[in-house]
Order: structure tokens, then sequence, then C-alpha cells
């Protein structure tokens, strides 16, 4: 079940709190999040907007993608899992055998 939703072409001006109201037309939301750049703090003009159920993010889907809003049109689909990180790796250094 996924539920959690890629909204990318954000306006700069968008808050988190517009971007929710926004997307509670298509239900309940549980989350929103709008990613900024780590040094100055401005938005990048992505985020997430995670529904209660999977039949309310559909529904946004067909709602709001390409849909203009603050003079940009958005583009809305289902967020994709991340990929999982994984430690280790090459074997390294050590000292060789010498023939």
């Amino acid at each position: 079940m996924n539920n959690k939703l890629f909204v990318k072409n954000l306006s700069f001006k968008l808050d988190e709190s517009e971007l929710e109201k926004l997307f509670s037309s298509c239900g309940q939301v549980t989350s929103t999040f709008i990613a900024k750049d780590r040094e100055t703090g401005r938005p990048r003009g992505f985020g997430f907007v995670e529904m209660s159920t999977q039949a309310e993010a559909e529904a946004a889907i067909r709602q709001l993608d390409n849909k203009e809003v603050n003079e940009r049109a958005i583009s809305v689909s289902l967020a994709e899992a991340r990929p999982k990180k994984t430690f280790g790796g090459g074997g390294g250094g050590g000292q060789r055998k010498r023939y």
C-alpha cells in the first residue's frame, strides 16, 4: 500500500500548510514535507505528501496532477521507495605475499 506522493514543480512561495490545504480536498493528509536547500534554507521546488489511504492518494493524482498552482503546473505521482543503503563492500589493504 503506497499512499505517499511525490510533488514536483512547486512554487518557491508555497509552504507546507498551503500544500496540506491543497491536498486535503482529496482526503485526509497525514504529513507534508517540502525539501529545502541545506545551505540557504530556500525551497527546492519539490516535496512529499502522505495521504491516509491509497485510494485518497490515487484521487489526489487524478485531481491535482498538472494543476496550476501559483502559476506553475505541479506534477503529482506516487513516491518511489528509497533504496536501502548497503554498507560494506570491497575488502581492502592488507599485506600481499611476495614470491
